[in-house]
C-alpha cells in the first residue's frame, strides 16, 4: 500500500509540474504591457509637425468644378487650398470671388486671381497693347521644317517673283524679328507667365506635338505701326519664316518694350519704299539712253487702288 500511494503522489506531482510549466510558457510569450508606451508620444510628435507645417501654407481659392463664362461664381463653387508656395496674384479668401463673373470658361482646379474675371481670350493676353496678333499660312517650307516653337522670333522674308507687272524679281526681309505666339493648336505663356492653354497629360502634349508638325498655321506678334505692311506681304508673294537664334534672348528684351523701340520700326519702315513700289507693280523708270536728265520732264505719279502709273503733265 505505501508503495501504491508514493507512485500516486508522484503521478499528482508530475502532473502539477506540467500544468505550471506549461502557464509559465504561455505567460512568457504575451507582450509587456511597456512596449506600448512609445506610441502616443510618436503620434503626438507626427501632429505637431503637421501643424507646424499647416501654418507656413498659404490659402489659395481654387475652382471646385468646371464654370461656364458669364456665370456668377458662389460659395459652392468655391474651395480653400493651402500651398506652400501661393501663385501671384491668387485670391487667398472666398468672400473675395463671390459674385464675380468670369469672362471665359474656367476649369475645375483652377486657382483664381484678378485675371480670371477680365474680358480676353489667351491669345489676347499674350500681345502687348502695341502689338496685334496675325495668323499666316504655313507649310513645311514656310514654317521652317515644322520646327517653330511659341516663343522663337522670326524674320519674315518676301520674294515677289518676275512677271509682267513687277519686271524684277526681289527678295527682302518684311518685318524682322517677330514672336511666334502658337504654332497650330499649340500656344505659349501669357503677359503674366502662365501657360496660355490647360496643362495636358503625356499622351495628350504627344499628339500635340505631332500635330505641330504638321501644323498650317502660325500667329504671330505683329507691331501695331507695321501691321498693313506684314498683311500686303502675305498677299503679294511668297513668304518665308526665318528662325532667329536663341542667343539673342529676344524673349528676355522684347524690343516692343525697349526704349529704342520706336528707332527700329523706323528703320524697318525705311526699307518700304522698294517694297510698296514692287508690290503694287511699278518698275522703276529707266531713262532711254542719249537722252539728257535736263531734258527729262518729271513724271505724275498716279494711284488708283493697287495700281501705280507714271503719268508726264
Amino acid at each position: 500500500m505505501n508503495s501504491r500511494v508514493t507512485m500516486g503522489l508522484a503521478a499528482v506531482l508530475l502532473l502539477g509540474a506540467i500544468v505550471v510549466g506549461y502557464w509559465g510558457l504561455v505567460l512568457s510569450r504575451q507582450p509587456a504591457p511597456v512596449a506600448e508606451a512609445p506610441a502616443p508620444a510618436v503620434v503626438t510628435v507626427e501632429k505637431t509637425v503637421a501643424a507646424a507645417e499647416d501654418q507656413t501654407r498659404q490659402p489659395v481659392v481654387v475652382l471646385v468644378h468646371d464654370v461656364p463664362p458669364f456665370t456668377p461664381l458662389t460659395a459652392a463653387d468655391l474651395a480653400i487650398e493651402k500651398l506652400r508656395s501661393a501663385p501671384a496674384g491668387s485670391l487667398s479668401a472666398i468672400d473675395q470671388a463671390v459674385g464675380r463673373t468670369p469672362w471665359r470658361h474656367l476649369s475645375a482646379g483652377t486657382w483664381l486671381n484678378a485675371e480670371s474675371f477680365e474680358a480676353g481670350g489667351a491669345l489676347a493676353r499674350m500681345i502687348h497693347s502695341d502689338e496685334r496678333a496675325l495668323a499666316v499660312s504655313v507649310d513645311e517650307v514656310i514654317g521652317a521644317a515644322g520646327q517653330l516653337m511659341p516663343g522663337d522670333y522670326v524674320d519674315v522674308l518676301l520674294y515677289l517673283r518676275q512677271d509682267a507687272s513687277n519686271p524684277q524679281q526681289s527678295a527682302q526681309i518684311v518685318v524682322p524679328a517677330m514672336r511666334v505666339l502658337g504654332v497650330g493648336e499649340q500656344y505659349g505663356l501669357t503677359n503674366d507667365g502662365q501657360p496660355a492653354t490647360p496643362a495636358l497629360s503625356a499622351d495628350d502634349k504627344l499628339k500635340q506635338d505631332q500635330r505641330r508638325l504638321t501644323a498650317r498655321t502660325v500667329v504671330l506678334a505683329v507691331p501695331e505701326q507695321l501691321l498693313s505692311r506684314m498683311m500686303l506681304a502675305t498677299q503679294v508673294g511668297t513668304l518665308r519664316l526665318a528662325v532667329r537664334s536663341s542667343e539673342e534672348q529676344r524673349l528676355a528684351k522684347y524690343w516692343a518694350g525697349e526704349n529704342q523701340a520706336p528707332d527700329k520700326l523706323v528703320a524697318a519702315n525705311s526699307q518700304l519704299f522698294q517694297f510698296t513700289q514692287l508690290a503694287l507693280g511699278a518698275a522703276p523708270k529707266i531713262p532711254p539712253s542719249g537722252e539728257h536728265s535736263s531734258a527729262t520732264r518729271p513724271a505724275v505719279e498716279v494711284i488708283r487702288g493697287n495700281q501705280i502709273t507714271q503719268q508726264n503733265p
